[in-house]
């Protein structure tokens, strides 16, 4: 089995990819989402953040950002 990532440049490829998948010739999985990927990292580091120590810092990021325009 391969597997590929693919970017639809056109939405009616959505739905051949879905008809593709009804005939049971591929399946098809959705992308990991933040969580998925923030577990993922952190189960190589001890000590890690959590997603609300994340949040704050982009918040403060972004203040700070959008304090200078």
């Amino acid at each position: 089995m391969e597997t590929l990532q693919i970017q639809l440049m056109n939405p009616q490829v959505k739905t051949l990819l879905q008809d593709l998948a009804a005939l049971k010739l591929i399946t098809i999985q959705p992308s990991p989402g933040i969580k998925e990927l923030l577990s993922r990292f952190r189960s190589h580091v001890d000590a890690a953040p959590s997603l609300e120590e994340i949040t704050q810092e982009v918040e403060t990021v972004r203040s700070a950002r959008y304090a200078e325009k």
